[in-house]
């Protein structure tokens, strides 16, 4: 049975059809990788998988249950979205780190969170660290680690890896490789880098809102 379906999902905005009837389907497990030209409607649709907005029509099914019978805050902790501009709150990185355990009443695991930043190449150090004074590519990691502190069903990235430097942006490859492989999260991704197309398992191109072509290179 897939993780997720879609089904005629359509998106309007005024008269602007954004999203016609997409369907899709996701297996546990599966790393897809959306592309297309820019305003094709791939952020809007994963921001309705990621229930940040609703759509015009269609039904979503997640595992077996429709999107809207999920309670939102537990929906949005198995289905986590990733914004390409990552949006840090409060004062220091711990601060971030503390959010998932806060939101679940668990207390928080110090070993558990370094052990978290060690993957992406940042120094235990980091936790007092002001996010005002990270780097780009350093806000974007601790953005992808508190939002996998708890692994989700499905990790949602919208082009996480823009403006990064090439160094962040090995080091989030490799911990997004692992999440896939080690731990076996279903991940969907939207880019237009070319490096991160010719290493994708499916490439399902999406434009004009229609999903007009699936292609697999591994």
């Amino acid at each position: 049975m897939s993780i997720l379906s879609l089904t005629d999902i359509s998106y309007q905005v005024e008269q602007r059809q954004i999203l016609n009837k997409v369907n899709l389907e996701v297996q546990a497990g599966d790393f897809l990788t959306l592309t297309g030209p820019s305003g094709g409607g791939k952020s809007t649709l994963l921001k309705i998988i990621a229930s940040l907005i609703s759509p015009s029509d269609g039904e979503i099914i997640f595992e077996g249950q429709n999107q809207r019978d999920y309670e939102i805050t537990t929906y949005r902790q198995l289905v986590s979205y990733c914004f390409q501009q990552p949006s840090l709150f409060g004062q220091t990185v711990a601060d971030n780190l503390q959010f998932p355990f806060v939101i679940r009443n668990e207390a928080s695991s110090q070993v558990q969170i370094e052990q978290a930043l060690t993957k992406v190449n940042l120094p235990t150090n980091y936790l007092n660290k002001n996010i005002t004074e990270l780097s780009g590519g350093e806000k974007q990691r601790v953005a992808l680690l508190r939002n996998t502190m708890f692994l989700p069903k499905i990790l949602l990235l919208d082009e996480v890896t823009v403006g990064l430097d090439a160094r962040s942006i090995e080091i989030v490859h490799q911990f997004i490789k692992q999440l896939w492989q080690e731990a076996g999260l279903t991940i969907i991704q939207i880019t237009h880098n070319q490096a991160e197309l010719s290493q994708a398992a499916k490439v399902l191109w999406l434009e004009e809102g229609s999903l007009s072509d699936v292609t697999t290179s591994r």
